[in-house]
């Protein structure tokens, strides 16, 4: 469906003529037809994510929101519950879907979502998986102004490494003790944890809550994820990773096989990263492989624990926070809890429209990385010339973000420029910078309420 053209209004309405999707069809197959119903879900997820505005608000038809909804119930199979959630959460993507969601969950009490949070820590995986998308859903989309934030309540005393939350796409759910993530998006998503390691022994777990497409490993800050292009940990020299989907190892996008079963709900992945003898060792509860030295080749410090997922997977990271389930009994190693550090402020993984909120009251330098717009703009790229960059952003870009030319090499012009002090002159109420070394830009729009200063303030 990825590479197909969207479909026209009067197919889509042919579409939902033949599915027949009213709630007493609902009611009376999913229980008996499990496979098909979430199919139909995942297909109409898809449209509903790819089609803008007034189509996808015309996919969402009385009988589609009574259908999905329906499927909500807890009669029916996790399987078939979870997809009519993601559904839901696909079709919120666009605005006017989300004010008819958001007003049919409040005509419903008790919340449904509410119920199925409760599912976050059962015992069948595909039903923590359901109580996981209830409880991001309720966070980060359907607010119920009644219920607290689930970051509010946490304790995270005990906390002191996690999913870095910060280095990820919008598309990457974590939870907010940054300890799970969960990909539902089409695109093959990435994360890192937050403490990077330079030397010893170290070793983490994470549990498989789904069995699909994972790699799962050790990546350094030179790693280079393209989501959309399908690369992720151990597609690049400076990572390595562990796939027991397709019961491959992973690095510089080449796979070798393994002796392994193929993973499953519940199984626990071991990984020791031993830098004092350059070796990766993996192990699948308790059952641990040679060791690999490959990522040594081009890596030797700066490790971070880290994952890439495809859509519908997730897993659960035990950093030491947590008795160990399956720790190396020949070797004493390190945990990341233990030496970690992070501020409470740090640890608060905010939803997403107070993310939105924070930006909207962050102001940006002139001066920033197109980019990031944390670190000055201080990049040519080579043979284009195209600047605007920050030195962090390009040492992970093949491309020129703006003509797509291939970086052949690059100048860090900053180097070049003599040392400058900054000094503000006033004029008619406006502030602007001046370098001594450099002429006032007659290209500067005055702003009454903007401020510009250098980095010496």
């Amino acid at each position: 469906m990825d590479e197909c053209p969207l479909p026209s209004k009067s197919a889509m309405l042919d579409l939902l003529q033949d599915l027949d999707l009213s709630s007493t069809n609902a009611s009376l197959n999913s229980r008996m037809d499990v496979r098909r119903h979430r199919n139909i879900e995942i297909v109409l997820g898809c449209l509903g994510e790819k089609l803008a505005g007034p189509s996808s608000v015309s996919l969402l038809t009385k009988d589609v929101l009574d259908y999905l909804f329906e499927n909500l119930s807890p009669i029916h199979h996790a399987s078939v519950i979870l997809h009519s959630l993601i559904t839901l959460e696909k079709f919120s993507q666009t605005s006017e879907n989300k004010m008819t969601i958001c007003s049919r969950l409040k005509t419903i009490s008790p919340s449904p979502l509410g119920l199925l949070e409760d599912w976050y820590h059962h015992t069948d995986f595909t039903k923590r998986e359901v109580g996981f998308c209830a409880r991001w859903c309720q966070d980060n989309l359907f607010i119920n102004e009644k219920r607290k934030f689930t970051y509010e309540v946490l304790d995270l005393s005990k906390i002191s490494v996690m999913l870095n939350s910060k280095d990820v796409s919008e598309y990457l759910k974590i939870s907010a003790n940054g300890l799970e993530a969960r990909c539902d998006a089409s695109s093959f998503e990435s994360v890192r944890s937050t403490f990077p390691i330079d030397a010893g022994i170290w070793y983490y777990e994470a549990t498989v809550i789904t069995m699909g497409v994972m790699q799962i490993g050790w990546a350094t800050k030179n790693s280079k994820f393209l989501n959309y292009e399908g690369y992720g940990i151990g597609d690049d020299e400076y990572s390595i990773s562990y796939d027991g989907c397709r019961k491959l190892i992973w690095h510089n996008a080449k796979s070798n096989s393994n002796n392994h079963p193929a993973w499953k709900p519940g199984d626990i992945l071991g990984l020791l990263l031993d830098l004092d003898n350059c070796e990766v060792i993996f192990s699948l509860n308790g059952d641990a492989l040679p060791p690999n030295r490959a990522v040594f080749k081009f890596a030797k410090n700066g490790f971070l624990a880290a994952a890439s997922f495809m859509s519908f997977q997730q897993c659960e990271f035990n950093f030491g926070h947590a008795p160990f389930m399956y720790p190396p009994s020949d070797v004493q190693f390190q945990t990341f809890n233990y030496h970690g550090s992070l501020t409470q402020q740090e640890k608060i993984i905010l939803p997403r429209h107070k993310k939105l909120q924070q930006l909207r009251l962050v102001k940006v330098k002139d001066n920033s990385c197109n980019l990031c717009f944390d670190e000055r703009a201080s990049v040519r790229l080579e043979p284009c010339q195209h600047s605007g960059f920050c030195s962090t952003c390009v040492s992970q870009l093949e491309l020129c973000p703006l003509c797509r030319v291939n970086i052949t090499s690059w100048t860090n012009e900053e180097k070049l420029l003599p040392e400058t002090n900054g000094i503000e002159i006033k004029n008619n109420g406006a502030v602007k910078q001046v370098l001594q070394s450099q002429t006032l830009d007659e290209n500067f729009q005055n702003s009454d309420d903007k401020t510009i200063k250098d980095e010496n303030g």
